[in-house]
C-alpha cells in the first residue's frame, strides 16, 4: 500500500521545551481533555480507546474544532455576524501562527490555552494545514442565513465542517492506502454530518438555518417553517426516507476505512461510526420525533458500543 501524503510544510525539529513549556502544556492538555469530556457526546466515548499519545491530540483536535465552532456559533447580545467574522480571522491568524511555530513554545499565540496542544498535535502528526483553512471557512458559512439550494451546496458545506475533521483524524489515527483513505474519510465525515443535520433539524430550523437543499424541500412538499414550528407537513416523512438513505449510503461506500486505518486506532473508529450509525437509524425508525427535539442514544448504549468495538479488534 501506498504511503500517506505528505503535508505541505515541514517543521524544524523543535528544542527541548523547558520546565515552563512542559507545565504550559501540560495545561493545555487537561483543557483540551476536559473540554472533549464535557461536550463531545459522540466522540469522547471513542477516543477513550485510543493508546494515551493519540488519545490526548485527538483531544487537542477536537477542543480547536468546538472553540471554532463556538466561534461562529456565538449569539450573545452584541456578537453579531459582523464581530463573529472578524473573531474567526483572528483565529485564522492565530492558527496560521501556531502552525508555523517550528522553533517551540515561545512562539505560540498568546491568546488561547489551547495553542500548545493543538501545535504539538499539529507538528506530531504531521497534519496538513489546509484542513484547518477549509475549516474556518466552513464555520465562515454559519455567519449569515443559510442556504443550501441543492446537495452540490450541501455536500461541500459537510466536506468543509465534517470531512476536514476526519481526514485530521485519519493523520493522528495512522492509515495506509493514500489519497484513496483520504477520500474514505472525506465519505464518512459527510455521512457524520448528514447524521448530525438530520439529528437537529428542529433546534437548527428554529435558529433559522435549515441545511436541507432547497430544491429537496421543494419536491416534497416541506417548507423550513413548517419544520422550525415542528409541524409534521404530508411530505416530511418521505422526505426524511430520503434523507437517510444518502446518509446511509455515505456510510456504506466509507466502509473500507476500518481496514485502512492503524489497528490501534480501529476500536476507536468504529465506535464512533457505530454511534452515529446507531443515532441515524434511531431517526429512520420514527423520523417525526426530530420535530420535537435532538434524538439520541444513551449513556450506557454508547459505553456497550465502545466495549464491543474494543472487544471485537482485541479479540
Amino acid at each position: 500500500m501506498s504511503a500517506a501524503p505528505q503535508p505541505s510544510f515541514s517543521p524544524s525539529p523543535r528544542p527541548e521545551p523547558t520546565e515552563g513549556d512542559l507545565a504550559t502544556l501540560k495545561k493545555s492538555r487537561d483543557y483540551c481533555r476536559d473540554l472533549t469530556r464535557h461536550a463531545a457526546r459522540n466522540f469522547h466515548y471513542g477516543l477513550k480507546l485510543l493508546p494515551e499519545a493519540k488519545r490526548e491530540a485527538m483531544y487537542a483536535l477536537y477542543a480547536y474544532m468546538r472553540l471554532v465552532d463556538d466561534i461562529a456559533d456565538g449569539e450573545s447580545p452584541g456578537n453579531d455576524p459582523a464581530r463573529r467574522g472578524a473573531d474567526l480571522d483572528q483565529w485564522e491568524a492565530q492558527t496560521r501562527q501556531a502552525i508555523a511555530a517550528a522553533d517551540g513554545y515561545a512562539q505560540l499565540p498568546r491568546g488561547h490555552i489551547v495553542w500548545p496542544a493543538f501545535s504539538e498535535m499539529v507538528h506530531a502528526y504531521h497534519v496538513p494545514p489546509r484542513v484547518f483553512q477549509d475549516m474556518i471557512a466552513g464555520q465562515r458559512q454559519d455567519l449569515d442565513a443559510i442556504r443550501m439550494p441543492d446537495f452540490a451546496a450541501l455536500r461541500e458545506y459537510c466536506y468543509r465542517v465534517a470531512s476536514v475533521v476526519g481526514v485530521a483524524s485519519l493523520y493522528v489515527f495512522g492509515f495506509d492506502g493514500g489519497e484513496a483513505t483520504l477520500k474514505l474519510g472525506v465519505d464518512r465525515g459527510i455521512a457524520f454530518q448528514l447524521t448530525n443535520i438530520l439529528r437537529d433539524l428542529r433546534e437548527d430550523s428554529s435558529r433559522g438555518r435549515c441545511y436541507l437543499p432547497e430544491s429537496e424541500l421543494a419536491e416534497y412538499g416541506v417548507t423550513a417553517q413548517e419544520i422550525a414550528s415542528g409541524k409534521n407537513a404530508p411530505g416530511f416523512r418521505r422526505l426524511m426516507d430520503f434523507q437517510i438513505a444518502r446518509a446511509r449510503d455515505f456510510y456504506d461506500r466509507s466502509a473500507p476505512l476500518e481496514k485502512q486505518v492503524h489497528a490501534d486506532a480501529r476500536p476507536t473508529l468504529e465506535a464512533m461510526t457505530s454511534i452515529y450509525r446507531g443515532v441515524l437509524e434511531k431517526i429512520a425508525r420514527r423520523p417525526e420525533a426530530v420535530l420535537k427535539g435532538r434524538v439520541g442514544l444513551s449513556t450506557f448504549a454508547k459505553l456497550r458500543i465502545a466495549w464491543q468495538a474494543l472487544r471485537h479488534h482485541r479479540g
